[in-house]
């Protein structure tokens, strides 16, 4: 049986909605991460966080859930921070509303494939998560989430198949992307009740 873990990344949030809690925005998109991953079959989920974010992990976790503290925000330090794995996703923790299928399609290329990855859906670019087996393919580069592409990977890969590139999802980086949140979408609680009380 393969053993299998999700990390959510909580990667630094430099927006938040006018009149929100900068703060409490990052937790809440966080949380809801978080729930989502709680509801997969047949994989872990753990944390991984700067120290001085610890606090913001310990609020959102779920019991027995492992926070990895890491000494950057980084895909690279997140997976390095795993033992026991055969496999492991990164994605970012500000994507409240991501379906647990965007994750299945994120995990499912590995039995054929190294790394797979899921871009961003939008501007700016990024990547919402990056799927390895482990341990990492050496040629795996830097990635931050904020600033990398798929391209970066095709290109330090032996082969640019060696890449499987999954659907894309919207992660929450400015207006555009709040506007583009469902509110007919079950799921992202936390993230809902926080832009619908009043502050």
């Amino acid at each position: 049986m393969l053993r299998r873990v999700v990390v959510a990344l909580l990667v630094p949030v430099a927006w938040a909605p006018p009149g929100v809690d900068p703060v409490g925005w990052r937790t809440a998109l966080a949380e809801d991460v978080m729930d989502l991953l709680a509801t997969l079959a047949e994989v872990e989920t753990a944390v991984a966080v700067m120290p001085e974010d610890r606090r913001v992990a310990e609020a959102v976790v779920w019991p027995g859930t492992v926070i990895h503290e890491v000494p950057e925000p980084t895909v690279n330090a997140a997976l390095a921070a795993l033992t026991g794995y055969d496999q492991a996703a990164v994605v970012a923790a500000d994507a409240p509303d991501l379906p647990g299928l965007i994750l299945g399609k994120l995990l499912r290329p590995l039995t054929s494939r190294p790394v797979a990855v899921a871009p961003v859906d939008g501007d700016p670019p990024g990547l919402l998560g990056v799927a390895a087996r482990l341990p990492v393919p050496a040629w795996l580069p830097a990635l931050d989430l904020d600033t990398a592409v798929p391209a970066d990977l095709r290109r330090a890969a032996p082969a640019p198949g060696d890449v499987a590139v999954t659907p894309a999802w919207r992660r929450l980086r400015g207006p555009v992307d709040l506007a583009a949140l469902d509110p007919a979408v079950e799921g992202w609680e936390n993230t809902r009740t926080l832009l619908t009380t009043p502050h």
